[in-house]
């Protein structure tokens, strides 16, 4: 688990022209798993995914990051668009929820590109089918 925080915060902070002063380090980050091939976050991932918006206080004192990803499967077109689609389908949801405002919320499609996990294992594929909802405390 540190090693996958240490290279989702050496990604973020490369990626993105976050001022220090702005933002600290992640707050929170909660991943929802996806099965092959799909964008719909079932039942017990939205549960799992409100508990998580639920459990942090004055959450309208934050900056959302929704980092989305897939395997390798499926050539770089494909993945792209299903990245799209999946980290979509996690904002819709936060909307639904009612506690995030769109305006909180920055995206980031990486789609086959930049997987923590070996993308040549099932299991590594497997949790590399996923969107990273990071919290970042705006200071």
């Amino acid at each position: 688990m540190l090693r996958w925080f240490i290279i989702l915060w050496l990604l973020t902070s490369t990626l993105f022209s976050v001022n220090a002063q702005t933002f600290g380090e992640p707050s929170a980050i909660r991943s929802i798993y996806f099965g092959g091939g799909s964008a719909r976050v079932d039942i017990r991932q939205a549960n799992q995914l409100k508990l998580f918006l639920d459990s942090i206080p004055n959450i309208h004192d934050y900056f959302i990051t929704v980092h989305s990803h897939t395997d390798n499967i499926g050539g770089k077109e494909y993945n792209e668009r299903l990245s799209k689609m999946r980290s979509q389908s996690v904002i819709d949801l936060m909307l639904k929820l009612e506690k995030i405002k769109k305006e909180m919320i920055e995206v980031r499609d990486f789609g086959l590109y930049n997987p923590v996990y070996d993308n040549s294992t099932w299991e590594g594929r497997m949790k590399n089918r996923r969107v990273d909802v990071i919290l970042w405390l705006v200071i």
